[in-house]
């Protein structure tokens, strides 16, 4: 079955968030990670806004989408840009505090990085603070198309010997070459089945 999807909210503010209880899985990633483009190719459409300027997202987005086990896609703000005014990177960082740590439907955060560059500093404070906070990560490299598919392998071995924490394999994705989607939606889809027995009530994460 096909995703369909469509844009439910967005989120400057708590309050706006859609009602929890519905399965969720959350993107996060650097700014100018290729978040936005990623999104849209593992959806199918155009639904997140591709700018060109890193940063510029400020608002939690959710989409719902129509799966085997339908779930929300939400788009959290990306981090590490440093351009913004320190009031408006505190109140980027207390939105997506204060859904990372209460949302009891949050399933799987997915957390992106560029292939080219590995994990930052800002990516394992990111890792740190989720397994802090209890909450499962899987690492998904982005721009593979920026690494030679010759050294693909070898780089991902690089990345995992220097240290990293995903709940499986990270997987190598690139938007432009549509390679590593299908292995995505694919994990999306065990995660939702194994945590919602298959149709059950889905498992609530931290209160």
């Amino acid at each position: 079955m096909a995703w369909r999807a469509t844009v439910e909210a967005t989120s400057f503010r708590t309050e706006q968030f859609p009602p929890d209880g519905t399965p969720e899985i959350a993107v996060v990633g650097r700014s100018n990670v290729g978040k936005s483009s990623l999104i849209n190719a593992l959806l199918g459409r155009k639904l997140a806004h591709v700018g060109s300027t890193p940063g510029k997202t400020r608002s939690i987005n959710f989409y719902a989408v129509e799966a085997p086990l339908s779930f929300r896609l939400v788009d959290l703000p990306g981090f590490g840009y440093a351009s913004r005014s320190k009031s408006e990177r505190r109140q980027w960082s207390q939105l997506a505090s204060a859904y990372v740590e209460g949302r009891r439907g949050l399933l799987l955060i997915c957390h992106l990085v560029d292939f080219r560059h590995g994990l930052l500093e800002n990516d394992r404070l990111l890792q740190e603070w989720l397994a802090a906070h209890g909450r499962e990560a899987l690492v998904v490299f982005t721009k593979a198309d920026k690494v030679a598919r010759g050294k693909r392998r070898s780089t991902l071995h690089q990345y995992v010997r220097a240290g990293l924490s995903s709940v499986d394999v990270p997987l190598i994705t690139s938007a432009t070459e549509r390679a590593g989607l299908e292995e995505l939606r694919t994990f999306i889809e065990k995660t939702l089945a194994r945590a919602t027995g298959g149709g059950a009530e889905p498992l609530e994460g931290p209160a």
